[in-house]
């Protein structure tokens, strides 16, 4: 039975137009009613070089609801071609132009000749969320852009994939570190999203040998269909890695995949640690203080923050998890995977992992949770209150984060998991009384 939301931490399908718009000189175009845009823009501060209060739209209105909207679409797309400076056009569709039945492939297909690319992907809410229109607009961009023969494949090159773009406040600042973390094992990564990436990457997808996708679900579906379409094996890594135990583990996964010599793997590993270990050791006390906060955790966040953030805290720092929840909404069919993760701790420690996207619900089984003390709180700006209440340690770590600004920033990688101890630790000692 469907019920009504307080303050979930995803939109509908079609705000996966920001799939589109992190590919550089991509731009979506949406059938959809007029306030679909702006609504799910709601002022997240991501504009680029085309902002989404700009976006084409159709703007359906009653007229095409009786009559069809197909023609409104055709000119929409005509006028896009001629008046805005893009590489790639992508139609997605919202409820009610899904639900009028409009046949937006038959329309996209009139432009087969354009002189851009025009392709289209169904994302209509009633469908499901942003997190799973990311994939199906992957899917269909492969789908329709990409050649149909597997061309040469060129040695070393590796599509990889990871969490939505703009969703994820660290999203551009994670793949680059998870690029750099690739090409440390003398691979060379390939991704489609930021800058001095895009089309031309989107290009090289069918020459790579491998895909890596790292995500506990998200992405899955399109990672899938180009290792299979052009016969390119793919490592889905479930954990986006933090700190050294993950990312570590995560080079090996890699090396091995890929064949990379022991020998490179191990120096890649063995010096980034000896670099992360030396910070470690040179704040060690502070890390040690019991009086800054307790051992016990919650996490409030999606299914990969949620997982990566539990799988930091205790294995690098020894910390101990409660609840932990996961506010996605991940498909069945990946939710035993997912859980099963949260068991494979160090220390024999598992972590109970509650699918939950009330946040009503969620905050008061927090406030109910016994933390023998002053806990850390991770989570968005909706939990700043309720980690007041508690009270706890809190930091903002995930969509929707109103009070804070992240650029580049990111929390992969051995570097991540250090810019996470800065600000648990700032937020902590600015609780100390002096």
């Amino acid at each position: 039975m469907a019920r009504i939301l307080d303050q979930p931490r995803y939109k509908c399908a079609l705000a996966a137009m920001q799939t589109v718009q992190a590919i550089p000189r991509a731009i979506p175009i949406l059938h959809s009613g007029p306030g679909c845009g702006a609504k799910l823009n709601d002022n997240s501060g991501t504009s680029g070089l085309f902002s989404p209060n700009i976006f084409p739209c159709t703007s359906v209105s009653e007229k095409e609801v009786i009559f069809g909207g197909t023609d409104k679409l055709k000119e929409t797309i005509e006028n896009a071609l001629k008046i805005i400076d893009a590489d790639m056009f992508v139609v997605l569709t919202g409820c009610t132009s899904e639900i009028i039945g409009d046949d937006v492939g038959e329309v996209v297909q009139q432009f087969k000749n354009a002189s851009k690319p025009v392709l289209y992907a169904n994302t209509p809410g009633f469908r499901g969320n942003n997190y799973e229109g990311h994939d199906w607009i992957l899917k269909a961009l492969f789908e329709q852009y990409l050649p149909l023969s597997p061309p040469k494949k060129r040695k070393g090159l590796v599509n990889l994939f990871a969490g939505p773009p703009m969703q994820d406040p660290f999203w551009l600042g994670n793949l680059r570190e998870l690029e750099s973390l690739v090409a440390a094992l003398g691979l060379t990564p390939n991704t489609i999203f930021g800058h001095g990436r895009g089309i031309l990457n989107i290009d090289r997808i069918p020459e790579a040998e491998f895909n890596v996708l790292v995500s506990p679900w998200v992405g899955i579906e399109s990672a899938r269909f180009t290792a299979e379409r052009y016969g390119a094996p793919l490592l889905h890594y479930p954990v986006l890695p933090i700190g050294a135990f993950e990312t570590s583990k995560f080079l090996r996964a890699v090396g091995e995949f890929a064949d990379v010599d022991t020998v490179t793997v191990e120096r890649a590993v063995n010096e980034r640690e000896a670099e992360y270990y030396y910070y470690i050791e040179r704040y060690a006390d502070i890390f040690l203080e019991q009086r800054i906060m307790s051992k016990r955790f919650v996490t409030v966040s999606d299914s990969q923050y949620t997982l990566a953030y539990t799988k930091f805290l205790v294995n690098d720092l020894g910390m101990y998890p409660t609840t932990q929840y996961l506010t996605d909404s991940p498909p069945e069919q990946y939710r035993d995977a997912i859980t099963a993760e949260f068991r494979r701790l160090n220390y024999g420690i598992e972590a109970e992992a509650v699918f939950e996207t009330e946040c009503r619900q969620i905050h008061e089984r927090m406030k109910a949770t016994d933390f023998g003390g002053y806990p850390l709180i991770l989570g968005s700006s909706w939990e700043r209150t309720v980690a007041q209440e508690i009270p706890g340690h809190f930091v903002n770590i995930s969509y929707p984060m109103v009070d804070r600004l992240v650029i580049n920033g990111h929390v992969a990688g051995y570097s991540g998991g250090l810019k996470l101890l800065e600000d648990i630790y700032t937020v902590a000692r600015g609780k100390l009384v002096l």
